[in-house]
């Protein structure tokens, strides 16, 4: 390993990976289903995010529609 670098001499390529990182958001979330991922993530050894994320992702590849019926007051 050189001791110095010229770093006006260096190419910088692009991450070819960086299409596949995730992206940081905030998001607002139930109390009750926060606790449900983090209870799953203590069976399953996996932090609750990467749960969160990964039930969204399937969500997305089976092309799951929300069904939403709205209750009109009386």
């Amino acid at each position: 390993m050189r001791k110095e670098y010229d770093l006006k001499t260096l190419k910088g390529k692009k991450n070819p990976y960086a299409k596949r990182l995730k992206k940081q958001i905030t998001i607002r979330l139930d109390t009750e289903t926060i606790d449900y991922f983090k209870a799953l993530a203590g069976d399953t050894g996996l932090p609750y995010q990467n749960l969160i994320d990964l039930y969204l992702k399937d969500c997305a590849e089976q092309q799951k529609k929300l069904k939403i019926e709205w209750v009109e007051a009386s």
